[in-house]
């Protein structure tokens, strides 16, 4: 469960995950609204759309692009983020291939500000709803990582290689998806989470015995 949080900090990636709690969606919904009340500006913006995030994961896609609505995009990182959470909504919501050009835009508007934890987000979300480009698009991301020293955007090594082992193991190609998931646990070691480097082990471990079985 989230920690405590200072609201009147400007807003970070570290403070967004502060506020984070993707097992229950509905309760990170009500702290970003929180948060958001005590707050303005892109600040509170930034917030508003991680709230419209939080209730698309709960299938409540008009409610997210409402807030999604209610934002001015000021600033870059505002812009970036709608038009991120417009995607999720839409890969979410169906048929995947609506949430491209939003995805789009996220990474236009990211690379022209040189946001590249967001540009990586947004090119990681296109290898999944663009799947005739999957790979182009996630070797976009590890060229952008290629210059990243900062952990936390490192992390996403975790989702590319994962993603990209998933993608190999449902075309049967379970040696080459063996490497990427044995990538992500490496990746997973230096720079995630607890539970993604139980997911890498799980994923592994699913691998090995279909090329067992």
């Amino acid at each position: 469960m989230p920690g405590p949080y200072d609201v009147t900090m400007t807003v970070t990636q570290d403070a967004l995950d502060e506020l984070w709690d993707f097992a229950d969606p509905a309760a990170s919904a009500a702290r970003f609204a929180d948060a958001a009340a005590r707050t303005s500006g892109p600040d509170r913006d930034e917030l508003e759309t991680q709230r419209a995030r939080a209730y698309g994961l709960q299938g409540r896609f008009e409610e997210a692009d409402a807030v999604l609505d209610g934002l001015s995009g000021a600033t870059p990182a505002v812009r970036t983020r709608v038009a991120l959470e417009r995607g999720r909504v839409r890969n979410s919501a169906g048929p995947p291939e609506a949430a491209v050009p939003f995805f789009r835009v996220a990474v236009d508007e990211a690379r022209a500000a040189g946001l590249t934890f967001l540009l990586v987000d947004a090119l990681h979300m296109l290898a999944i709803a663009d799947t005739a480009g999957a790979d182009a698009w996630t070797t976009e991301a590890f060229a952008e990582l290629a210059q990243v020293a900062d952990p936390r955007t490192l992390r996403w090594r975790i989702s590319l290689h994962s993603n990209a082992g998933w993608r190999l193991f449902d075309a049967g190609r379970l040696d080459a998806a063996l490497r990427e998931f044995e990538a992500a646990r490496e990746a997973a070691v230096q720079w995630g989470t607890p539970q993604q480097l139980q997911w890498a082990a799980e994923a592994i471990a699913e691998c090995r015995a279909a090329l067992e079985g």
